[in-house]
């Protein structure tokens, strides 16, 4: 079920299809603390950054292991947006649509405590205002074989959430759609979930979020449940940290894909490091198997570095996993 037929160019680079970011790219103002203050008190930052993050950490995630990405979602106009542009720019990420004149490009407040947890405060610019005429030039813009990436953040926003489900429910067969629902999964309206799910091929998610989709504590209960209420036509990864991840193939069974045990130093943009690596490598024809085992690991190397947008090259994938038959099947598979 790939999207093309594995030719790959002179760089290495899959011909054909492309992750196509429907989500949102923004600002990240990262402070690592020793902890959360209490409700009403204060603590000192122990370093601060300011950084791109939101879905440029997927974008980049699988640019850096081959795949091409453009992002889709809306940008404004202003210090946050032009940023943003500049940075997908770096990562050589194409952008398609023209930024909005009236409104800056929202930001994020990403607490990380000395434990590597993060924790999230938002604030929505004009990532939040898709119109139905964006809509229009995303679809016109796709290409058969492209990939799409969904972010339950864009599916809770109030504007943005209707114009994605109806797009979502427009796309082209032949296009293969990707939702991760995130730390909003509960906050996403009935009318605007069901339809993007009944046109996924794949859903991932954390523990917290497959607790919040259906009630189970257990990850591979909810891996399970997860699937049974997608049904048949779509796989399940659900994430759970240094444990790997529990997949469930589209008709298929709960299996656990081991991860690795390593010292996480922030786990920032992991979830999002391991969505980018999955996509890269099922877009660039590996089978199944292969893909997990290798987001696995990017996630891994992803939380040993600081910063969001940790997602390895194929280089530092392929040292990473030094002496590793994954290392030798990515090689064999990748033309390296």
């Amino acid at each position: 079920m790939t999207g093309h037929d594995g030719v790959q160019g002179a760089s290495g680079e899959a011909m054909g299809g492309r992750l196509v970011l429907l989500g949102n790219a923004i600002v990240d103002l990262v402070m690592r603390v020793p902890a959360l203050p209490e409700r009403g008190g204060d603590i000192l930052s122990e370093d601060t950054t300011l950084t791109t993050g939101g879905g440029f950490n997927v974008l980049t995630a699988a640019r850096r292991l081959g795949l091409p990405a453009v992002y889709a979602g809306a940008h404004g106009t202003g210090p946050f947006g032009d940023r943003v542009r500049a940075d997908l720019a770096r990562e050589g990420v194409e952008v398609v649509l023209a930024p909005l004149a009236e409104e800056d490009t929202g930001f994020c407040v990403a607490f990380v405590d000395g434990g590597g947890e993060r924790t999230f405060a938002t604030s929505l610019g004009a990532e939040a205002r898709l119109t139905e005429a964006h809509a229009a030039a995303v679809l016109a813009a796709l290409r058969p074989g492209d990939l799409v990436q969904i972010s339950g953040y864009g599916l809770a926003y109030p504007v943005n959430g209707p114009v994605l489900a109806s797009l979502v429910a427009r796309l082209p067969e032949h296009i293969r759609v990707f939702l991760d629902p995130g730390p909003l999964a509960d906050q996403i309206p009935e009318e605007v979930l069901a339809p993007v799910l009944a046109r996924c091929d794949w859903v991932s998610c954390n523990q917290r979020e497959g607790r919040l989709l259906t009630g189970r504590d257990d990850a591979r209960e909810a891996a399970a449940a997860l699937a049974a209420r997608l049904g048949p036509r779509t796989g399940v990864l659900l994430r759970a940290d240094a444990d790997g991840c529990w997949v469930v193939p589209p008709g298929g069974e709960a299996t656990h894909v081991p991860g690795r045990r390593v010292t996480a130093v922030d786990s920032n943009g992991a979830g999002d490091a391991h969505t980018g690596a999955f996509l890269a490598l099922l877009g660039r024809g590996l089978d199944l198997t292969t893909a997990v085992r290798g987001a696995n690991a990017a996630a891994a190397f992803a939380v040993t570095r600081h910063g969001p947008a940790t997602g390895p090259t194929l280089d530092e994938l392929l040292e990473f996993l030094a002496g590793e038959p994954l290392a030798a099947r990515l090689t064999s598979a990748l033309g390296r």
